[in-house]
């Protein structure tokens, strides 16, 4: 058995932050079956590895827990990898960043599908997305961060804010090239880091293999095409 079952959705959106987590730390996880997923979502909570609306989960089987949020996941094993910063204001800074990063992706799905783009409301949404750039490179140029150096909490290695940092704007960018030159404009540094924390060797492992899985997919659906539409 694994040591870790992810279940999510076979996409590059919200389960990469975690998978790029259990790469970096070697961790061994498998992934369930869409019938699976969609069995167990929807499953009476009480019946449920952890009461949830939906993924993603993972379950440590050493550990025998489960959990949910990707927030509360991403803590979890920032905590037992030694990858959350030792001072309470920089943990709540973390918990901050993916807070930020989990609400620009509710942003960029229109609320998760709730509604389609349309040319002019993408052309509308052009200054919010570069304030939320703008966000995260002012939080990393406050710690020091430049676009060939350092971290985006000045720590001296690279932790749980670094890789959901990394995460967001470089598949993004990736999936959307041409969100990468306004990301290059209005945030050099974050995308000096996402370059950087993408070119260690298991991030470089992991992306080749989600660029297998997933092909060009981020979050999929009608949401997804209406994006590449106004792009």
């Amino acid at each position: 058995m694994a040591d870790y079952t992810l279940y999510y959705w076979p996409l590059p959106f919200r389960g990469q932050f975690i998978r790029s987590v259990l790469a970096h730390v070697g961790g061994d996880w498998d992934e369930v079956a869409m019938e699976e997923l969609f069995a167990l979502k929807k499953e009476d909570p009480a019946t449920q590895p952890v009461p949830y609306m939906g993924p993603p989960v993972l379950t440590d089987h050493a550990a025998e827990v489960s959990l949910a949020q990707t927030q509360a996941i991403l803590a979890y094993l920032g905590d037992k990898y030694d990858l959350m910063p030792k001072d309470a204001v920089r943990a709540a800074l973390t918990h901050k960043v993916i807070a930020d990063a989990n609400d620009v992706l509710y942003e960029m799905t229109l609320y998760n599908g709730a509604q389609m783009w349309t040319a002019t409301s993408w052309k509308d949404y052009q200054p919010r997305l570069a304030r939320w750039m703008e966000i995260f490179e002012v939080t990393g140029r406050r710690h020091n961060l430049t676009e060939a150096d350092g971290y985006l909490l000045g720590t001296e290695t690279p932790g749980i804010a670094d890789f959901t940092a990394a995460i967001l704007w470089g598949t993004m960018t990736a999936k959307f090239p041409s969100l990468r030159p306004m990301l290059e404009d209005t945030a050099p540094a974050i995308a000096g880091l996402a370059d950087r924390i993408g070119a260690l060797p298991e991030q470089v492992a992991l992306r080749q293999r989600s660029d297998e899985a997933y092909g060009d997919e981020w979050c999929s659906g009608q949401i997804e095409a209406s994006l590449r539409a106004v792009l």
